[in-house]
């Protein structure tokens, strides 16, 4: 059994945000723009914290799905590939979490 990966999520989502598929949430979603897809990022954040603090794990599991999916939508539309997000974990995970945000500029979080 293959493991089902981010990468994989990300041309899946790619694939049906140029699709005119009528069908598909993810070109609908991408034919309404950017500004759309970060609202939908945004509620499910709401809705993950939500679920990891007053519902089950299957909630919770089903939200983090959602909120990984959204996301990847954005970067999508923002022309980002997922491969940036992971160069700045990885360049982060370099050094300790205290060290890493010590170094930020004054006002980042």
């Amino acid at each position: 059994m293959t493991m089902f990966t981010l990468a994989d999520l990300e041309t899946i989502v790619a694939a049906r945000a140029r699709s005119d598929d009528p069908t598909s949430y993810t070109a609908k979603l991408a034919a309404r723009g950017l500004s759309k897809a970060a609202q939908k990022l945004g509620e499910e954040g709401v809705e993950t914290v939500i679920a990891a603090l007053t519902e089950s794990d299957a909630a919770l599991t089903g939200e983090a799905a959602d909120l990984l999916y959204h996301l990847l939508v954005v970067l999508h539309l923002r022309g980002l590939p997922l491969s940036a997000v992971m160069d700045e974990l990885q360049r982060r995970t370099a050094q300790t979490g205290l060290q890493e945000k010590a170094s930020r500029p004054q006002g980042a979080s």
